[in-house]
């Protein structure tokens, strides 16, 4: 009886999911993605009479209503017009349509601007643009770092960083940005990248989603570096930036070893899932530093939340701490904003400033003098649990 029951429900599910098939095939108020882009060309035309020629188009999120149709201008072989329609609604990103494609149109041919005097800046010198993040920035350029290298292609790419500053004028953003950025993939990587078709407009073509994807499937590194008054520090700062899954596994060897390190002075250590940036050390691409969160004693339900105090570590590429290790507190605003202090110039004394009058390490018995706010400890080698047993315990001579 139970049986027939299930397989009279089921069959009364069937019909239903039928039938609700039917009614979006039956084209019931669902405009298709080919009826977006039609839309459009028609919007093109009417609007802008042989200038613009549709390339692709693509479905939007699903909720978000319409599609993405992409055009190339016909006098600028860089520029790619995106407009959002949605022919059901007769709109464009829910305005009107006519405004919105001028707008599309004009940032375009900024965007384009924008790429020939990025490129410009870097090809003078071999180092070829490859990919661009999809607004444009910041810019993917083909090198190989190693330990011998690192340093040298640094600042040579800080140099582009600097020609493409001055060429895009002090009133660009950015000539009045603080800063930049530049990721560096590696020949092998770049020769195998998905490179598009060639009729494509070139910033369509470097932007596309599968092209940084093909990208990032392996590691690749990020080069930073600090701009004031139209000035670069041409030096810039390197770190590693990983697909997922090794990230994932950096962070757990990290964690662990350090776990197992803090936990000779605090035996109830808990280690942050926190993964902060980790920088490379100057001229070398095997060590890195970073900081790990941590927490002397368990927060609710075991775990480390709201970590007051890090460890500033050095690793290898693998991430397994080497040589010395610095402990830092009172990091974080209450249970707010964290407040790391710079890698470099931390302070060597010891000690750490009590809050609220009550002690600040329970399960480590820690007692120290008053100290400053984002104060730093030396820890030793790695490994050495004397040091970390004196220097948690606020003993430790340095």
């Amino acid at each position: 009886m139970a049986g027939s029951r299930r397989r009279q429900w089921r069959a009364a599910l069937t019909g239903v999911l039928a039938g609700s098939l039917a009614l979006l095939g039956g084209g019931c108020g669902v405009v298709s993605t080919e009826d977006d882009r039609r839309a459009a060309e028609e919007l093109a035309e009417k609007h802008f009479p042989g200038q613009l020629r549709a390339v692709g188009a693509r479905t939007l999120f699903p909720g978000s209503g319409g599609s993405e149709v992409s055009f190339a201008v016909t006098d600028d072989r860089d520029a790619v017009v995106r407009l959002r329609v949605d022919a059901d609604a007769g709109t464009c990103d829910r305005e009107d349509c006519a405004g919105v494609l001028a707008e599309a149109k004009e940032r375009a041919r900024v965007q384009a601007e924008d790429f020939r005097t990025l490129k410009g800046a870097f090809d003078a010198c071999g180092y070829e643009v490859v990919a661009l993040g999809p607004t444009g920035t910041p810019p993917y350029v083909v090198a190989e770092f190693t330990n011998a290298t690192v340093a040298r292609k640094l600042r040579e790419i800080g140099d582009r960083v600097q020609r493409w500053v001055t060429a895009s004028g002090a009133d660009s953003p950015l000539g009045k940005a603080k800063a930049t950025d530049v990721n560096v993939v590696s020949p092998p990587v770049a020769d195998r990248r998905d490179r598009g078709g060639d009729s494509w407009p070139t910033v369509m073509r470097l932007t596309r989603s599968d092209l940084l994807g093909s990208l990032t499937e392996h590691a690749s590194f990020s080069a930073g570096y600090e701009i004031g008054a139209g000035r670069v520090d041409t030096a810039g700062r390197a770190r590693i930036v990983r697909p997922f899954r090794e990230r994932q596994k950096f962070g757990d060897t990290v964690r662990h070893a350090m776990q197992e390190h803090l936990r000779a002075a605090c035996p109830r250590v808990v280690v942050s899932d926190y993964q902060g940036i980790w920088r490379l050390e100057p001229g070398r691409v095997d060590r890195q530093t970073g900081y790990v969160l941590f927490c002397p004693e368990p927060q609710a339900r075991g775990r480390c939340v709201n970590a007051d105090d890090a460890a500033l570590v050095t690793t290898d590429g693998h991430g397994n701490p080497v040589g010395k290790i610095r402990l830092v507190h009172d990091v974080r605003e209450g249970t707010g904003m964290l407040r790391l202090p710079p890698y470099q110039g931390l302070s060597s004394h010891c000690g750490r400033r009590p809050k609220g009058g009550r002690a600040t390490h329970g399960a480590c018995d820690r007692k120290a003098p008053e100290r400053s706010r984002g104060g730093a400890e030396l820890l030793g080698h790695f490994g050495n649990a004397a040091s970390v047993r004196a220097v948690v315990a606020g003993r430790a001579e340095v």
